[in-house]
């Protein structure tokens, strides 16, 4: 259960709260669902949700606190906000880019992608955030145009980029 220092985003699906909060605890380690709850008979007339249809799923994601809504078709996923996960190594991103992408999403410019579900994901390595912020501009200015070519991330072409060549 959510605590009083939690901070969670809420997720607004129109009907696959669950679906979808089962699908990104089976991707993440150290990840679980925490609490479901159902409509009830009341404000039918306002949620038009037959009782015991999930509402709301609380989980983690890697100790990270969410919120899915199975709010109605009102509201739909873009771009302005993304969940970001931080990868170690090319492998890392491959296996996140692979597993988000799955059953239907779609991939993005510069590390970014659409799940199924239509919420859009970035798939960074560390190693690009470090290239980024080196002092050294002309190096960060190479991965950078290097990048902005790219769909997923390829470390290697960035670390190529960053040495000049």
């Amino acid at each position: 259960m959510p605590s009083r220092r939690d901070i969670a985003p809420c997720l607004w699906f129109d009907t696959q709260a669950e679906e979808a909060a089962n699908h990104y605890v089976s991707i993440f380690e150290d990840s679980k669902i925490e609490s479901i709850s159902r409509y009830g008979a009341e404000g039918f007339e306002i949620h038009r949700k037959p009782a015991g249809a999930v509402m709301t799923v609380s989980f983690r994601l890697r100790g990270q606190l969410y919120t899915a809504l199975n709010g109605g078709p009102q509201f739909k996923f873009n771009e302005a906000i993304s969940l970001q996960v931080f990868c170690e190594s090319q492998q890392e991103v491959d296996d996140f880019w692979q597993k988000l992408i799955a059953g239907g999403g779609s991939p993005g410019p510069c590390g970014w992608l659409k799940d199924k579900f239509g919420l859009s994901w970035q798939v960074i390595p560390l190693r690009l955030m470090q290239m980024l912020v080196d002092t050294d501009a002309a190096k960060a200015g190479r991965v950078t145009a290097a990048y902005l070519q790219m769909q997923k991330f390829d470390i290697a072409a960035l670390e190529r980029a960053y040495a000049g060549r």
